[in-house]
């Protein structure tokens, strides 16, 4: 076992320590340990391999998967560092509530079964059934509320929203696109319907006064995407609901010229993150969708209530 000094040196470096933090509170792979952290394997490979020939870690093979966890009877020194580390390291709360999130995934394996069962929906032919028509109808069946579409572009989505909604307010920082959705709104009579200028870090939406906000592709586009959410918790209504379709994290840096995208897409943790610290509760995050052609975009569906 390493002495004093030992642990003081391993532990200085922060990675290690963020990790043998982790260790202490649930056994975990690696794959598990670079999403709740945002950093590279090799980065927490190189970090692991120093801590087990310290004899802080040890491992574990299940099949393809290798558990690393705290090595059994460290020393008493140890727990006395770790215990002070959770009382002063800045990243200790936001690494907690990233671990309870991976740990969550972990045990949820019915997401995983619909995302294979909706795989199959379309493969086999049958007549007159698609993702379109099922989206018109599951559309149909909104209840009439008041909903703030936050990036709506040309509002595709906001005029069919319109269809069953109370009231929708469709914000775009586009005076074009917001002229254009303002002009097919009139021509196609849709009085419930309502484009307005603006920011979605700051929309120009009454505090308080819509029932569900909507990103729809467009919190990538936000120059802070924090400010965005936060923005969206105020014009909600208590009790409203905001929800993110959005990119997962991708290297694909191309969108950024092809697409004017500030940021390659978000991680189920960043956009949990962002939405507790909005104020956002009953946090869920998923992958909904990957396109079968490269770059094997994914679509990740983010949920929160007010």
């Amino acid at each position: 076992m390493p002495s004093i000094i030992k642990l003081l040196r391993v532990l200085s470096d922060p990675t290690r320590l963020r990790l043998a933090l982790l260790l202490a509170e649930e056994e975990l792979t690696v794959a598990e340990m670079q999403e709740i952290l945002g950093m590279a394997q090799s980065r927490i490979s190189a970090s692991l391999g120093q801590l087990k020939r310290e004899g802080l870690a040890s491992d574990r093979r299940v099949g393809k998967n290798i558990f690393y966890s705290s090595k059994a009877g460290a020393p008493d020194a140890l727990e006395g560092l770790l215990a002070a580390a959770r009382e002063d390291l800045p990243e200790f709360s936001r690494d907690q509530a990233a671990l309870a999130l991976a740990l969550k995934k972990r045990k949820d394996r019915a997401g995983e079964y619909f995302n294979r069962l909706a795989g199959r929906f379309g493969k086999t032919y049958v007549p007159g059934r698609s993702w379109q028509a099922l989206a018109h109808a599951l559309l149909r069946l909104l209840p009439p509320m008041v909903i703030a579409d936050l990036g709506a572009g040309e509002g595709t989505l906001s005029q069919l929203l319109a269809r069953s909604a109370k009231r929708v307010i469709a914000v775009d920082n586009s005076e074009k696109m917001v002229e254009f959705g303002s002009g097919i709104a009139r021509e196609h009579g849709f009085k419930n319907l309502e484009y307005r200028f603006g920011e979605i870090e700051d929309p120009p939406i009454e505090t308080a006064s819509v029932d569900l906000a909507l990103f729809s592709q467009a919190l990538h586009h936000a120059s802070s995407p924090q400010r965005a959410v936060t923005a969206a918790h105020r014009i909600l209504k208590p009790g409203g609901r905001v929800v993110i379709l959005d990119l997962l994290s991708h290297t694909f840096d191309q969108t950024r010229e092809l697409y004017a995208h500030v940021w390659l897409g978000f991680s189920e943790v960043e956009l949990h993150r962002l939405l507790k610290k909005a104020g956002f509760t009953k946090v869920e995050t998923t992958i909904v969708s990957r396109e079968p052609v490269p770059p094997h975009f994914q679509t990740l569906l983010a949920t929160g209530v007010k």
